[in-house]
């Protein structure tokens, strides 16, 4: 989908749940002359990571703020709210929430020819209970969400996809414009090392600094001593934003295949075309990363 630049863009993350969130966020604000962060919202996850939803969502509240000050976009915080405190308890009802309330209001000031981009990278309630609230912003987003995996996968047990299935449904069989980023099968190739965390990030601003102390650790904390790569995945939801002639990703149009609720998609595609990325540039977009986050200096 076309847009012209700069278009206007919401995320929606859990941020506190992995390392790539921060790296998509911080992502994100570098391109600011091309996509225009009007808000950012908290989406909900619950894993070793939180005890519970709603902690998970309080939790990538507050990494918002965290992010947005080391980027030293402070006036953003205003606009940053709490999402959901739980998953959609079936495909009818809104789970109500600050974040829902603002993108229904905000996406009713667009239209189908020129929609709001929501980039979603977590559990996508907050998005669908914005749908359910006001169903007029449905033909006014244009959806790009990272969630699933590639259609030829085994299954599609992913996390963002498997922890709210519902509110998946509800997107993909609604909004006006969706864009599938699968994980396994496509973005799995998006992932850093320790030695080039080490070379491309460390000691370049207080930013870069955060990002690739706040991975090292994690993943320390588990390889115990090994070598590793941690995914970047979520940074793809930027580079899709930003693709033109394909110099970030390929994607092509197909017909939409809704999940299941035993964890694969439906046999039958529905009647609705989405576009569907089947295949990542990780040296472009990795490139591109480095350079956006490390030329700012201290």
């Amino acid at each position: 989908m076309k847009n012209e630049k700069p278009i206007d863009i919401v995320i929606d993350t859990d941020a506190f749940n992995e390392v790539d969130d921060q790296f998509a966020i911080s992502y994100l604000l570098s391109h600011a002359e091309e996509l225009n962060t009007v808000a950012l919202y908290a989406a909900p996850f619950f894993n070793g990571n939180s005890t519970s939803p709603a902690d998970g969502m309080e939790k990538s509240y507050h990494e918002l703020s965290h992010i947005l000050t080391l980027a030293k976009r402070e006036d953003l915080i205003p606009v940053s709210f709490r999402g959901s405190d739980r998953y959609l308890p079936d495909e009818k009802t809104p789970v109500l929430s600050d974040a829902a309330r603002d993108l229904a209001a905000r996406a009713m000031n667009y239209s189908a020819e020129k929609p709001l981009t929501v980039l979603a990278i977590g559990a996508i309630t907050n998005i669908a209970s914005a749908i359910l609230l006001e169903p007029k912003i449905a033909e006014r987003l244009h959806v790009i969400w990272l969630g699933g995996h590639a259609h030829s996968y085994s299954d599609t047990k992913e996390f963002n996809m498997r922890q709210d299935i519902a509110a998946a449904r509800v997107v993909m069989r609604l909004a006006g414009h969706m864009m599938q980023i699968p994980c396994n099968g496509v973005t799995h190739a998006l992932t850093i090392s320790k030695q080039e965390l080490e070379h491309f990030f460390l000691g370049k601003n207080p930013l870069a600094d955060y990002l690739a102390k706040n991975t090292i650790r994690a993943a320390d904390s588990y390889a115990a001593g090994k070598d590793w790569t941690r995914p970047l995945w979520d940074i793809s939801s930027v580079a899709c934003a930003l693709n033109r002639d394909e110099n970030f990703a390929k994607v092509r149009t197909v017909k939409t295949l809704l999940p299941s609720y035993e964890g694969f998609y439906e046999d039958t595609p529905i009647d609705k075309p989405m576009e569907y990325v089947y295949f990542i540039k990780r040296d472009a977009i990795f490139f591109d990363l480095v350079d956006r986050l490390t030329k700012a200096k201290e």
